[in-house]
């Protein structure tokens, strides 16, 4: 899961455009050596010219042999390029595992239902679960566009009857009931199910 599709970031950031596969890199830097046909021999056939004459990468991908032509300056250029693009995917990967998206991954959608299941959670375990909720709402639900909160159990809680929209103030009102459930309450063996199915229930819910 993302914030944005993987394809969008590397626009956003320009990978894509500044051609930094391996691919884009070695069409940029020498040209791939090549086979043809020889009808006398009736075989393909690798020009021998560049022997020797340049330095050659051969690529475990296919077996593409590449006669490398770039100067020094150009090879460390790619070097440059490369470290950045290196750098700002470990800002990526760390950016994704911080926080709320470290528990719950990144919510895409734009209208969601959280279904809260802490079956017999200890007291301490139920606060932990509530820390965590809360800062998913504060952190990621408050950037989308509309949201409820149903609790499973026995007889069923809802936060809202229906999604509702997003604002600083239903954040901060979700925040609230959420500390005010109490720790137990009566389960039953089919009530997440049932939780699950109020969920859906809603039209306009994406996930």
């Amino acid at each position: 899961q993302s914030l944005v599709s993987s394809s969008k970031w590397l626009q956003r950031y320009g990978l894509k455009r500044n051609k930094l596969s391996l691919s884009q890199i070695l069409s940029q830097i020498g040209f791939q050596h090549r086979k043809d046909y020889v009808t006398a021999l009736g075989k393909p056939v690798a020009s021998r010219y560049a022997d020797g004459l340049f330095p050659q990468y051969k690529r475990a991908q296919d077996g593409s042999t590449y006669n490398l032509t770039a100067k020094k300056e150009l090879i460390l250029h790619f070097v440059d390029c490369l470290m950045g693009a290196i750098e700002l995917y470990k800002q990526r990967m760390e950016w994704l595992t911080s926080e709320s998206r470290q528990i719950f991954g990144v919510i895409q959608e734009q209208c969601i239902v959280i279904v809260l299941d802490f079956g017999i959670a200890a007291p301490t375990e139920f606060d932990l679960c509530r820390d965590a909720l809360s800062m998913v709402l504060v952190e990621q639900v408050i950037q989308i566009a509309r949201f409820n909160l149903i609790r499973a159990a026995q007889d069923l809680m809802k936060w809202q009857q229906k999604c509702t929209p997003v604002s600083e103030h239903t954040v901060k009102s979700a925040v609230t009931w959420l500390w005010k459930l109490d720790h137990m309450t009566a389960v039953s063996h089919t009530s997440s199910a049932e939780a699950l199915l109020e969920a859906m229930g809603d039209e306009a819910v994406s996930s």
